[in-house]
């Protein structure tokens, strides 16, 4: 049986989690959390083989829960299941240290056999980021300037390029404004940009938004 603890601040999408890996019957979810705290209270008292981990949590996110498991003897492998495009995210978060990544718009079907494939030990990414990594070997070694952005600043630039106020980016990260106006900062100067609207056409040709 594999016993999966289930990270995602948002009760309605845990609920559509656990509810198709009870489909399984090789499959247990043994706890559900909805912040960091919280997963890594369960992660230290309840025995698990998966962490099923979004990467938008308040406070913390998901990239930084995995770099914390580095520094503990947990032996827990990660699936990410996230909203976030593949093209962003997933190969950042295989760098990161997770074992798999499903987009959370993907086939219920495909969580299952995620999970499944990430309990045995093996990666687990779908046919459209398999075909970026056989990409990337024969890509230039140069890499995007948004390659360069930490998980705050991708998600802040992603936010503003869907038409976010910063107020609204602060709410939903749950940091203050002043925090998301220095992450804005810094988005500008390494991408070499001057304000929003610059910003959001970056965004588009890069096929981010």
């Amino acid at each position: 049986m594999t016993r999966v603890i289930l990270c995602d601040d948002h009760a309605v999408v845990r609920r559509g989690i656990r509810d198709t890996l009870a489909d399984a019957s090789d499959i247990e979810v043994v706890a559900e959390t909805g912040s960091y705290s919280e997963v890594r209270d369960a992660l230290r008292s309840t025995p698990c083989d998966v962490l099923v981990l979004d990467l938008s949590l308040p406070g913390r996110g998901g990239l930084e829960v995995l770099a914390s498991l580095k520094d503990t003897d947990l032996q827990v492998r990660v699936l990410i299941v996230s909203m976030y495009p593949e093209d962003q995210y997933a190969i950042r978060c295989l760098r990161a240290g997770a074992q798999g990544y499903v987009n959370k718009a993907g086939d219920p079907s495909e969580l299952v056999e995620a999970v499944r494939t990430v309990a045995q030990g093996k990666k687990y990414v779908s046919p459209a980021v398999a075909q970026m990594l056989v990409d990337n070997l024969h890509a230039p070694t140069s890499e995007v300037l948004h390659a360069s952005l930490s998980e705050r600043e991708l998600q802040t630039l992603l936010k503003i390029a869907s038409g976010k106020r910063l107020s609204d980016i602060a709410t939903e990260l749950m940091l203050s404004p002043k925090t998301v106006s220095v992450y804005r900062s810094r988005v500008l100067e390494k991408l070499k940009l001057s304000n929003n609207a610059e910003l959001t056409v970056y965004a588009i040709r890069n096929n981010m938004v």
